[in-house]
């Protein structure tokens, strides 16, 4: 069975970083582009950062670009997928979903983009 586990998340402090992770099993998601989504207390849905099967193109909005990194490596049994987050801010605070989506030439933005979603690991951003 396909699926995608987040970990790191936690309590930081504003200004501060974070390195979140997900590990895909139980298919090749290597064929697969991925990304991160997150949900805030209250708030819908919100795109963070998308990857490439390859890992070679990824996407941000401008409110994450510079800010946030999303990489990948692709193992013959696992990918791993991080999200390197710094200069931490309280709108940060969210619950973060890792989701794997047909590899498309453009990446996605939205959630209808991706079909296999993590359970999601919770990130507090305080001061």
């Amino acid at each position: 069975q396909a699926q995608l586990v987040e970990s790191g998340g936690g309590l930081a402090q504003v200004g501060g970083s974070l390195r979140l992770s997900c590990v895909g099993s139980g298919r090749s998601f290597s064929t697969l582009n991925m990304a991160w989504f997150r949900q805030g207390p209250g708030k819908e849905r919100e795109f963070v950062a998308a990857i490439s099967r390859d890992g070679f193109r990824d996407l941000y909005p401008d409110s994450m670009r510079g800010r946030f990194t999303i990489s990948r490596d692709n193992d013959n049994d696992k990918v791993t997928v991080d999200l390197q987050m710094n200069d931490l801010k309280f709108a940060d605070t969210a619950v973060y979903y890792c989701a794997a989506g047909a590899a498309m030439m453009l990446l996605g933005d939205r959630p209808q983009n991706y079909y296999i979603w993590g359970q999601g690991t919770e990130v507090t951003v305080s001061s």
